[in-house]
């Protein structure tokens, strides 16, 4: 179940972090308030799969999956730029998720 949590907590991670940059500094109420609903969701549900998942483990995962899902939305969304050497970053974040992983194993 732990890891049932641990993706929809990635998942409303994503939406908080969606939401706080259609907030425009908190100046818009309604992505203001989604921003904080969907973030208070994103914590419980990390806390809760940290009962059965390491807590250096489910809390890789969850950034890295974030940052890597809130890069292609940034680029394709609101047009932010994905350069080579940004990709190279973010796959190099993966991998250290991935390691982290599989050094549990």
């Amino acid at each position: 179940m732990g890891w049932i949590y641990l993706l929809f907590g990635v998942l409303f991670e994503v939406a908080g972090t969606w939401s706080m940059k259609l907030s425009d500094g908190l100046t818009r109420p309604l992505p203001s308030v989604m921003f904080v609903g969907f973030f208070s969701i994103a914590l419980i549900l990390i806390t809760l799969s940290m009962k059965t998942i390491d807590m250096s483990i489910a809390y890789a995962i969850w950034c890295g999956a974030g940052i890597v899902l809130i890069s292609g939305i940034g680029h394709w969304y609101f047009n932010e730029m994905l350069t080579p050497t940004r990709l190279i970053f973010i796959g190099c974040i993966l991998i250290g998720v991935v390691g982290l992983y599989l050094s549990d194993q």
